[in-house]
Formats: C-alpha cells, sequence, structure tokens
C-alpha cells in the first residue's frame, strides 16, 4: 500500500490537467497513488488521461455527472493510504511538497494534518509574487509561523487562512469527521477545515510556497456564486461555538453572507428570496448603504438592475484576483 493518496477531482479541465497531474508524478518523494474522479467530462479528459503509463494513477471516470462533492468523495473513497490530499484539477503542487508534510506527519504523532503557503499562478502557469504576497496578507498566512497552529477554531472560522489543497492529512482523522458534507457542496473545504478545528484536530503550518493556486477567468459565475453561498449559509448555520466573541463573530459573518447572496439572488431575478435574505441580515447588522441599494434594486425590471450592477462595478477598486485574471486575457 503506499503511504499517501493524492486525489484530483476533474471536470471538463482537459487543457489544465497535464499541469496537476505533472506535478504530482514530478514529486521528490514517490511513496504515493494518484486518483483521478472524472465527474463525467465531455472533454477529451479520457484521451488525455491515457498518455500517463503509471501504474500509480487510478483513473476513475463516472459516466455522467454526479456533483462537485460526491466526485471528491469518490476520490476518497478510494484512497488506500495513511496520508491524503486533494487538489483542484486547475491548481498544482511543487516538487517538494509532499517531501516536506510527509517528514512532519511521520516525525509527529499528535499532528493531524499540515498545511502549507501557496504560490498564486495566472492561467498561463506563471507565478505571480506580487498577487502571492497580497493574498498571504489578506488571509494572515504572512502572520502563521512554523509549527502547530495555536488556535485553529479562530484561524479556520475567523481568518480562513488555511486551504484543503495546500494540507496534507491523516486519512484517519477525516474519516472521523466524515470528509465532505454533501450539504455543503461548494464551500467544502471551508466546512471541512472549521469541523475539523471543532473536532479538536491539531494542525501544523509550513510557511514555505509549496502549491501553486491558479487565478483564471472560468472560475466565477451568477450560478457558481449563488451555489457557494448557499452552501456557506448552510455551513455557518450547522456550527456553534463556545467561546462568546467567536459565537457572535459566526451570527455577523452568516448575516453578511445572506446579505451577500440576497443582492446575487435579485441580480438573477429571484427577488422575494433576496429581499427576505436583506431583511435577515439587516436585524443583525442593521440598516447599510449595501442593503438598501440591494432592496432598491429588486424593485427594479431585470434589464435595469443588470444595467446598474455593471456601472457599479466599474468603480469597485481592481484586487489582486482580478489583476491576475485579467492579464491573461
Amino acid at each position: 500500500m503506499p503511504k499517501v493518496s493524492v486525489c484530483i477531482p476533474t471536470y471538463n479541465r482537459a487543457h489544465l490537467l497535464p499541469y496537476a497531474v505533472n506535478s504530482v508524478l514530478n514529486q521528490t518523494y514517490n511513496d504515493f497513488e494518484l486518483i483521478i474522479t472524472d465527474d463525467g467530462s465531455k472533454d477529451n479528459t479520457a484521451e488525455v488521461i491515457s498518455q500517463w503509463n503509471d501504474s500509480r494513477i487510478n483513473y476513475i471516470r463516472h459516466p455522467q455527472n454526479i456533483g462537485r462533492s460526491k466526485n471528491m468523495r469518490s476520490g476518497f473513497d478510494a484512497a488506500t493510504g495513511d496520508y491524503f490530499i486533494k487538489f483542484d484539477d486547475d491548481d498544482a503542487l511543487t516538487p517538494e511538497f509532499l517531501e516536506k508534510t510527509v517528514a512532519v506527519l511521520d516525525r509527529m504523532q499528535n499532528v493531524d494534518f499540515v498545511c502549507t503557503s501557496h504560490w498564486v499562478i495566472n492561467e498561463k502557469s506563471e507565478r505571480e509574487e506580487a498577487a502571492t504576497r497580497e493574498n498571504a496578507a489578506k488571509w494572515g498566512k504572512d502572520k502563521l509561523t512554523e509549527g502547530i497552529i495555536p488556535d485553529l477554531v479562530k484561524e479556520t472560522f475567523q481568518y480562513q487562512s488555511l486551504q484543503v489543497g495546500s494540507t496534507l492529512f491523516r486519512r484517519s482523522c477525516l474519516q472521523e469527521v466524515d470528509y465532505m458534507r454533501p450539504e455543503a457542496d461548494g464551500c467544502e473545504d471551508f466546512d471541512l477545515l472549521v469541523r475539523l478545528a471543532l473536532a479538536g484536530k491539531v494542525g501544523y503550518f509550513i510557511p514555505e510556497y509549496l502549491m501553486e493556486y491558479r487565478f483564471h477567468n472560468f472560475q466565477t459565475s451568477l450560478k457558481q456564486d449563488i451555489h457557494f453561498l448557499s452552501a456557506k449559509v448552510f455551513c455557518i448555520d450547522s456550527y456553534k461555538f463556545d467561546d462568546e466573541e467567536l459565537e457572535k463573530l459566526r451570527l455577523v459573518k452568516l448575516a453578511g453572507t445572506k446579505q451577500i447572496l440576497g443582492i446575487r439572488l435579485i441580480e438573477k431575478g429571484d427577488s422575494e428570496t433576496g429581499r427576505n435574505l436583506l431583511k435577515e441580515s439587516s436585524q443583525i447588522l442593521g440598516s447599510s448603504l449595501r442593503t438598501r441599494f440591494g432592496w432598491i434594486l429588486s424593485y427594479l425590471p431585470l434589464s435595469l438592475r443588470l444595467f446598474a450592477l455593471e456601472k457599479f462595478r466599474k468603480f469597485r477598486p481592481i484586487n489582486y484576483a482580478d489583476r491576475v485574471r485579467k492579464a491573461t486575457t
């Protein structure tokens, strides 16, 4: 049996998948299996995968689309290694990722998972150093030092500084928390880390850029945003914190997520549901310019809503993610 199971769930990313797969095959640590789970891709993914004649690769092709979380779960269920990592088909591991993270888990039996920092890369697989630094600062990775993470609940829920794709887990700890909840589909990475923290698991951080996370123009859409935000509402609503301040923060985060979801639903044309969510959020957040803006939008014809949002977004500051996406268009 291999010590490490690496899982890459994929769907219609035949043009990006080779970069992800080769990043695993080029690891300096070789005791692994690579499980590629294909969620019924309509492109030439199967043909692309046939190029690798490597006994360590296990290709699982689902005949039809079963959904993101179920596809991820199928790779986890097929895994046989003591250690497990899942990362997306548009991302990659640096050559020493497994060597360095496995060494920690081998040496420290009390540690359940090992996280690392990651590079931001663009559609051409080029590393974006400025965006990498901004990303680390935004999520507080630049404040973490090497060693056991002192307050895992705050780090996963409040700061969201950890990332599943740059983390190697003991498979046993994932089995204990039932890995991916199907109700969290679209927000399963955030949910998994929070639930591990609430279960009292121990995380270790390596402040090295040992993974590559890609920004490109096929990651965001209105449909995807609504799916993600709906799942995040479910997740945040399902937690309960003993710490009074953290519990207050949970309610604020829940209200803030409902507010954003409400506006996105209004943008889609679901005015009634959107207004209800804005009303719920305002009970915690109070009246705000964003809520009033969303409320006014909900009474406009759909064409005028889209026009107003397009104009509004032109004045929104461009962040590092937008810069990376625009750089390769």
